[in-house]
């Protein structure tokens, strides 16, 4: 029944989905939380720039942006992020795509967390003669992170589910696989059960522990 296998790398492909995942992730969390301090912060510029780039890149089609990186940036800017390998290229340029993308969202889940910090903590931090950015990274950030555990891992799963449009650009991840074998096999649900199997293995268990997890940090109030 599953003979048809043989010859792809399943595994391979879910791997790349994976490495895609956990680095857009990483950065995304870096480049969302950055953006969520410069919405919040007192430089009317900041708070401009950090204000249009969430409002711009998340109502562009993700599948524009990882477009954009290959035909904008490698092939009209000649951008090689250091290699010539054209599937390493490939998987980097996927991935700057989703940080770009993700961190729009990622910065609105962690905006929200801010904004359920009481005040009066921020100000008696000032008080105390905190600057801005340590009132920001000792006092507000580690409560908002701890209640925003929940609306992060949905990012996360989507962020798992997004890693297809990689496929557009050649990346040799499961949707570029799934997509050869439904070509080559005759075996369209059997192919597509065993991909949707895939993700749910990688999406339940995320869910089900960061759910876990939130519940366990949650700030009680």
């Amino acid at each position: 029944m599953f003979d048809f296998l043989q010859g792809y790398d399943l595994l391979g492909a879910f791997w790349v989905t994976v490495q895609l995942t956990l680095l857009s992730a990483v950065g995304s969390l870096v480049w969302g939380t950055l953006l969520a301090a410069m919405r919040v912060g007192p430089v009317p510029l900041m708070r401009g720039f950090g204000t249009a780039y969430v409002n711009i890149v998340r109502n562009i089609p993700l599948t524009v942006i990882i477009l954009f990186t290959s035909l904008g940036l490698n092939q009209t800017l000649n951008v090689t992020f250091g290699t010539q390998n054209f599937d390493t290229l490939n998987f980097r340029l996927a991935v700057l795509g989703l940080i770009a993308y993700t961190s729009a969202f990622v910065c609105e889940a962690i905006r929200s967390g801010i904004n359920t910090v009481p005040v009066g903590q921020a100000e008696a931090a000032r008080a105390l003669g905190l600057n801005f950015t340590q009132v920001l990274t000792l006092v507000v950030l580690p409560q908002a992170f701890r209640s925003v555990v929940g609306p992060l891992t949905n990012v996360l799963i989507a962020l798992t589910k997004n890693t297809t449009v990689a496929a557009a650009i050649g990346v040799a991840e499961a949707a570029l696989l799934m997509k050869k074998m439904i070509e080559n096999e005759a075996q369209l649900l059997l192919i597509s059960a065993i991909f949707a199997f895939g993700f749910v293995c990688l999406t339940l268990p995320t869910g089900l522990i960061l759910g876990w997890v939130g519940k366990k940090v949650a700030v009680k109030r």
